[in-house]
């Protein structure tokens, strides 16, 4: 099979850089039917946005390209391991072209491998079938949507709903909590996939599975379909919005699941994938591993639609404003909860390493008055060897919460910048020190990317690429003010609106 390597990589860069059509018309309807002018209806704009640019310019959507994880349909006889051979070089050459972020992390040293190869990475699914091709399928799921997985032990108590029981009822009541529980962290509007049955491993595996689904499929199993269409037309009464900010579309997709079980264990497992849908597959010839098919219909049968301009509408009504790095307190005492902010000047990024090393040392640059990112970019070096950003949305911003309060206060920083929002100690550190909360809109790879205009200089390479301090000159990077130094949260407001919301579905539905 010559050719089975490059097939591969093929399937790798456009997984990582071109949705299929299907999740495009998922974020379509979802861009119908958001109210126009919200902070919602603008993210879903800056999406489709982004969408086109990684089709154009061949780059990740998104900058977290996940653990990446294939399912091999193989033939009997078929080699498997020299197929795994292939697969694992085809994966660290994508991570060599910047198609893949580094994202395979020593356990319990921390160290980046480099080339997203290591014990247990790339994830490698095998199984035989009696078909005379190979059929290789790849998703890649960022951390971001993988942290806000969950799994539901039945029988149990859920928020806001009351006691969930082994049956029908009692697993509707767990999928609309596991769509409550992401809140925007998981980047929404999102995909979930849900695995009734099977132990806590396999239960996984059935839910991610449920992923490979077309989102317009219908399911064969009646009870099911019934499931996912109540889910689909009652999750999105929940108000969470896009990216956490309120609003009509919160899941884009949802697909069931089920498998016989233990009768002592009865367990509810539910995968979150965020907007950037990042799923593909392949047929190939099995004499010469050259690609015959692509399993999903390729997103560029579907442009992304342009929005016309709308003014902002109702609660939503926004300012502008414009500001200069570094910041000073009285700028950001003057900003409130829904002011779209433009930074421009010096920008620097910072996770969990270097907020975590920030707490016991200094910093080498001076941060006061200054913008951080919870991002962890892809970079490459141009033809001059200078570091180039390929691609920069942000990062989840919880992980940081018991770092960000004490990081404010000891170097003066005035706007942190992520997405998801951050929680009570971050917010009264805003409050005491002077400084915001801007959420980025997650998953926009490629949209901030074009907003950082040089690489001023790095710091902390031994963190690794994604986890390293990179100073950023910055234009025209723009982020909505969702926790201020007031005392508002945007975000917490969000959370108390959408669980008194899901307190209308605690009667049973299905008896």
């Amino acid at each position: 099979m010559q050719h089975f390597q490059e097939s591969i990589y093929q399937l790798i860069v456009e997984t990582s850089t071109n949705l299929p059509a299907d999740v495009r018309e998922a974020i379509q309807s979802a861009r119908a039917r958001e109210d126009a002018g919200t902070r919602s209806a603008l993210s879903l704009s800056t999406i489709a946005d982004n969408i086109q640019m990684a089709e154009c310019n061949v780059s990740p959507i998104c900058q977290d390209t996940g653990m990446p994880t294939f399912i091999v349909h193989c033939p009997v006889g078929a080699n498997q391991i020299e197929m795994k051979k292939q697969i694992i070089a085809a994966v660290a050459q994508a991570t060599k072209d910047s198609k893949l972020r580094t994202n395979s992390v020593d356990s319990l040293t921390g160290a980046n491998s480099g080339d997203n190869i290591g014990p247990g990475t790339p994830v490698i699914h095998f199984e035989q079938w009696e078909r005379n091709e190979i059929e290789a399928k790849l998703i890649l799921k960022g951390g971001g949507c993988e942290n806000k997985n969950i799994q539901y032990s039945l029988p149990t108590e859920l928020e806001g709903l009351g006691k969930a029981g082994r049956d029908l009822d009692g697993i509707r009541k767990c999928i609309l909590h596991a769509v409550y529980q992401a809140q925007g962290q998981g980047c929404s509007a999102g995909f979930i996939g849900v695995g009734i049955g099977g132990d806590r491993t396999t239960g996984y595996e059935l839910a991610k599975h449920q992923l490979f689904r077309a989102a317009d499929d219908v399911n064969p199993n009646d009870e099911l379909r019934k499931l996912e269409d109540y889910i689909m037309d009652n999750a999105n009464k929940l108000g969470i919005g896009t990216m956490g900010f309120g609003g009509q579309v919160t899941l884009l997709g949802c697909k069931v699941g089920v498998m016989n079980r233990l009768p002592a264990s009865f367990f509810v497992s539910v995968a979150y994938n965020c907007w950037a849908f990042r799923r593909q597959g392949v047929l190939l010839d099995p004499a010469t591993g050259a690609i015959t098919k692509w399993a999903y219909r390729k997103g560029e049968e579907l442009p992304m639609q342009k929005d016309e301009p709308a003014a902002a509408s109702g609660s939503d009504e926004r300012r502008e404003v414009v500001l200069q790095t570094p910041i000073s307190e009285e700028q950001i005492r003057q900003l409130r909860v829904g002011d779209v902010v433009i930074i421009n000047g010096l920008m620097h990024t910072g996770r969990d390493a270097l907020h975590k090393y920030l707490m016991d040392h200094d910093s080498p640059v001076d941060l006061n008055g200054a913008a951080i990112y919870h991002c962890g970019p892809v970079m490459a070096k141009d033809a001059e060897g200078n570091w180039v950003v390929k691609a920069a949305g942000p990062t989840t911003s919880i992980r940081e919460e018991p770092y960000q309060g004490d990081i404010i206060k000891k170097f003066g920083i005035r706007a942190v910048i992520g997405k998801g929002g951050m929680g009570a100690k971050t917010l009264k550190a805003l409050q005491e020190h002077g400084a915001v909360y801007l959420n980025a809109i997650g998953g926009a790879a490629q949209y901030y990317a074009e907003c950082f205009k040089k690489v001023e200089g790095v710091d902390f390479m031994e963190f690794g690429i994604p986890e390293a301090m990179w100073h950023l000159q910055t234009e025209g990077f723009a982020a909505i003010v969702t926790m201020d130094s007031h005392g508002n949260s945007l975000h917490a407001d969000v959370e108390q609106e959408s669980r008194e919301k899901l307190a209308q579905f605690k009667e049973p539905v299905f008896v």
